[in-house]
């Protein structure tokens, strides 16, 4: 595409992507809406639209969260020094059903690259191929990934349900 991002395409990717952008970012940073306006801030100030612009906004708003996720792990230890080691404890809201909590932990436990795809394929709606350029793999091995995730999920969830092929790997969750 040649030109600058169309303001009418701006308004579309902002009421359906930014929730799952905002999401998405959340899993590195805590300031997932700011990371997210500013990467659609960015995009609206290319010259030329990126050929696959929702893709763009995943990927820089994925380095966006981990700039400042570094930033936010600096302050936190600052803040521990300061406060003498004194941690403060997070904990849940009380509306918090039992099964979003296992299902949160069951997605938490996964590995970082597992957890990520999930997020994007689910609540972004990215497709492999566009998942495969945003972590540097093919989408096959996106694919491959985002159904070990998923059975790695299951088995958290139920184990007495868990896959046969891996129980017998002794695959550990």
């Amino acid at each position: 595409m040649t030109g600058p991002v169309d303001p009418k395409r701006l308004a579309w990717l902002l009421r359906h992507r930014a929730a799952a952008l905002e999401l998405y970012a959340r899993q590195f940073c805590q300031c997932a809406e700011d990371v997210v306006q500013e990467a659609v801030v960015e995009l609206a100030a290319l010259r030329e639209r990126p050929r696959d612009d929702v893709g763009w906004l995943y990927a820089v708003v994925r380095h966006k969260a981990l700039t400042a996720a570094r930033g936010e792990g600096r302050r936190k230890r600052r803040e521990e020094r300061a406060a003498e080691g004194r941690l403060e404890a997070y904990s849940g809201t009380a509306e918090e059903s039992v099964e979003a909590r296992l299902a949160a932990a069951a997605l938490e436990a996964l590995p970082d690259r597992q957890r990520e795809i999930v997020v994007a394929h689910i609540w972004g709606d990215l497709t492999f191929e566009q998942i495969g350029t945003l972590v540097g793999m093919s989408s096959s091995s996106a694919h491959r990934q985002y159904q070990a995730a998923l059975a790695a999920i299951r088995t958290r969830l139920n184990p007495y349900f868990a896959p046969p092929d891996l129980v017998k790997r002794g695959v550990a969750l």
